[in-house]
């Protein structure tokens, strides 16, 4: 499994890069979907945080039920991947310039 994870944190952001660049109508979809993956990111952890100043829990030992939300899994992950393909794209525009 964690070879998996290690190859798709290096497949996914290069996929993203050639999609964005072959077809200019992904790029905003591409964004999109991080616009939207940011929001549910947020907003699951404010309310997993509200939650716990609500019932005056244990911090430290309650936080980590977010962990459990696949929403709050998959939009990390996606928000990830889009950070690293942000990353690529101004490497790569900054080499042309060279």
């Amino acid at each position: 499994m964690t070879i998996l994870i290690f190859l798709s944190a290096v497949a996914i952001p290069f996929l993203l890069l050639l999609l964005a660049w072959g077809m200019p109508a992904m790029k905003l979809l591409i964004d999109g979907i991080a616009v939207l993956s940011g929001y549910v990111f947020v907003i699951i952890t404010a309310l997993a945080v509200y939650q716990i100043i609500r019932d005056n829990t244990v911090f430290m030992t309650n936080i980590h039920n977010v962990f459990n939300n696949p929403a709050f899994l998959a939009s990390g992950a996606y928000l990830g991947n889009y950070g690293l393909y942000k990353l690529l794209l101004m490497f790569f525009k900054q080499w042309r310039r060279l």
